[in-house]
């Protein structure tokens, strides 16, 4: 079974300077999450523009059919958020209900679930 990573590609962190940046800090996360999955059959990326978590921006969600799914926040775009994002998504692919062991998380995404949502009935 394949888990489908949405990030919201127009999340901003507080301190984000447009200045600065040509991206927004949820592209800039996005950009990496699409690369750390590069090659891994089971997760699959899509981006969507905003997924209402504003004020706990950097925004991703987890979902698999059948499965539970997930809402994570207050990601910082770095390679190691993007790895542990798609790590866990990998784990996520392979638990028959969705649920992986709190043992079994990345440290990277300790802290960072916002909700999860029991899978839709058949």
């Amino acid at each position: 079974m394949t888990t489908t990573i949405t990030i919201c590609d127009t999340c901003k962190r507080d301190d984000w300077d447009s200045n600065a940046s040509h991206m927004t800090d949820g592209e800039a996360l996005a950009l990496l999450i699409e690369n750390a999955a590069a090659g891994i059959d089971a997760v699959t990326t899509r981006r969507h523009s905003c997924l209402m978590g504003c004020s706990g921006g950097c925004n991703i969600t987890l979902q698999a059919k059948g499965k539970m799914a997930y809402t994570l926040g207050r990601f910082e775009p770095t390679a190691e958020a993007a790895q542990g994002i798609v790590e866990y998504a990998a784990k996520h692919a392979g638990a028959q209900n969705g649920v992986v062991p709190f043992r079994d998380w990345p440290v990277a995404i300790k802290g960072h679930f916002v909700t999860r949502h029991p899978p839709l009935p058949e």
